[in-house]
């Protein structure tokens, strides 16, 4: 299922939800998420904590309701179209954010427009995605799109349901390059990992919990993550069980370059840019980020499995080291 049609399924929940028939089928979804089925994880953020103390009983699973079509089927005709209608503005939305530069911004700016815009609808979103692009953080960008657009995103509010909804899934627009295992796009793992607010469990690699449904690694798992995570098939391989790395040498050695690993003799970092690393940890309990003079890493290194630029390669051979 698609980032797009998942982030609009929040919004046609409101429509399910007001018939009883329809409701008892949402719910099992919502009951028995499965993994993969990214469709309706935001709903208990969005939607269903807008029905106050309903109790509904843990349904019985039903895994073959676990495709596209068969949820489809279960929609009439209106509700349909409006999915139709809100892949077709997701789309629009894509388009945009991947013209200013921000693909990685997509889901954000899908939802903060499925949420907040049902009374102001736009027909070209070349001015919204242009207010991602001017915004320095994020309480800077909802105060523009505030002021913009006359409505009132609160701050708090969004964000939960905003780091919720990322990480049920991972950022299908964050890749630069879906084919290979560069180091751009595991600078953009590590961050989308943060944003998202990954707890720490020893053994994981970034997979959901089957329990609590929360995204979790260890301090390797960060890495290995990025290289098991198939980004077409959507799905973690066992391809990389040890994480193989070479010390290349010395922070003061380091090319700027996101992507690039750190270590400290016993954890592992990735290099985010801006003098700023990610790393999951054990004793704060999920991925943080600092800036790299806060920590004790004492030489920066490549990962077995990645590839990096001609930057690095040259700056390897100038150490005189051999990169894995």
């Amino acid at each position: 299922m698609s980032a797009t049609v998942a982030v609009a399924l929040k919004k046609v929940a409101i429509y399910i939800l007001g018939d009883e028939k329809k409701r008892g089928k949402l719910f099992v979804l919502i009951g028995s998420i499965a993994a993969g089925f990214l469709g309706l994880m935001c709903l208990p953020v969005a939607v269903l904590s807008s029905m106050g103390s309903l109790e509904i009983e843990t349904p019985e699973v039903d895994r073959s309701m676990f495709t596209d079509s068969a949820f489809m089927a279960t929609l009439d005709e209106d509700q349909q179209s409006q999915i139709a209608e809100f892949q077709s503005q997701g789309e629009a939305i894509a388009a945009v954010m991947s013209a200013v530069g921000l693909p990685s911004e997509t889901i954000k700016a899908q939802l903060i427009y499925y949420s907040y815009f049902d009374e102001n609808p736009l027909s070209d979103f070349t001015e919204y995605a242009s207010l991602f692009a001017n915004a320095n953080d994020d309480i800077a960008l909802l105060e523009s799109i505030n002021a913009t657009y006359g409505i009132e995103i609160p701050y708090d509010d969004f964000m939960r349901s905003y780091t919720w909804t990322m990480n049920a899934t991972i950022n299908e627009y964050m890749f630069t390059d879906s084919t290979t295992k560069n180091c751009t796009d595991m600078a953009a793992w590590a961050e989308n990992a943060y944003i998202s607010g990954w707890g720490f469990k020893q053994g994981a690699i970034g997979n959901r919990d089957d329990v609590d449904r929360i995204r979790y690694a260890d301090n390797a798992g960060l890495m290995l993550g990025f290289l098991n995570y198939d980004p077409t098939e959507k799905v973690f391989s066992s391809d990389y069980n040890t994480l193989v790395f070479t010390e290349q040498g010395s922070l003061d050695t380091m090319p700027e370059v996101a992507g690039i690993g750190l270590f400290d003799g016993s954890q592992h970092g990735i290099y985010v840019g801006d003098g700023e690393v990610i790393y999951c940890s054990e004793s704060a309990g999920y991925v943080t980020k600092d800036l790299v003079s806060n920590g004790g890493w004492t030489s920066w290194c490549t990962y077995e499995g990645v590839d990096y630029p001609q930057e690095v390669r040259d700056k390897i051979d100038e150490n005189g080291g051999d990169s894995e």
